[in-house]
């Protein structure tokens, strides 16, 4: 008897820690964000449920503007504590449904289900402004982002929707930054 209680201990541990494992796979280190696989995974899910439902699914690409220039003058700690603070402070306006991913440097994505076009764009704006207000903990800096916002399109795979909102991004960045474009 006391072997069985073990061996179910030990069965009940390994599990745990598989979980945790695959969490961790999923998962951006620095920020808690998804990483790419974890958004894809996401993103099949919630595009699945879109597509039989028939309701759109925003995505947003959103970039912080002058991160280069900020590593560069306070260091990539102050970097980290950028891409920290962006996270936080997006979960903290985020609904429940909506998802966030890291994906690549300074570039997050934003899934948002069962938005049309115009509440994205609203959703953003207003994520900026919460931004701007909330300054970095440790070095007071204010962040902006420009972000590019579609809606997925039926039969537009993820690749080609992020392609729309980086190219909608950058006419964001260059029409002066800190703000929202969509694509």
């Amino acid at each position: 008897m006391l072997e069985l209680l073990v061996a179910e201990t030990r069965i009940a541990d390994l599990e745990s820690a598989l979980c945790r494992a695959q969490a961790a796979a999923l998962t951006d280190t620095l920020t808690g964000a998804l990483n790419r696989r974890g958004f894809d995974q996401a993103h099949e899910r919630e595009a699945a449920r879109s597509r039989r439902n028939a309701r759109p699914l925003a995505l947003a690409l959103i970039d912080l503007d002058d991160f280069k220039r900020l590593n560069d003058t306070l260091g990539h700690q102050a970097g980290d504590q950028a891409l920290i603070h962006l996270v936080r402070t997006l979960r903290s306006a985020l609904r429940p449904s909506d998802v966030l991913g890291r994906f690549g440097g300074e570039e997050f994505v934003l899934m948002l289900p069962d938005t049309e076009l115009d509440e994205a764009v609203t959703a953003l704006t207003r994520f900026q402004r919460q931004l701007a207000d909330c300054r970095v903990t440790g070095n007071g800096v204010a962040l902006t982002f420009s972000a590019g916002v579609v809606v997925q399109a039926p039969g537009e795979s993820l690749a080609e929707s992020i392609e729309r909102a980086d190219t909608a991004t950058y006419a964001a960045k260059r029409a002066g930054k800190n703000r929202v474009f969509s694509g």
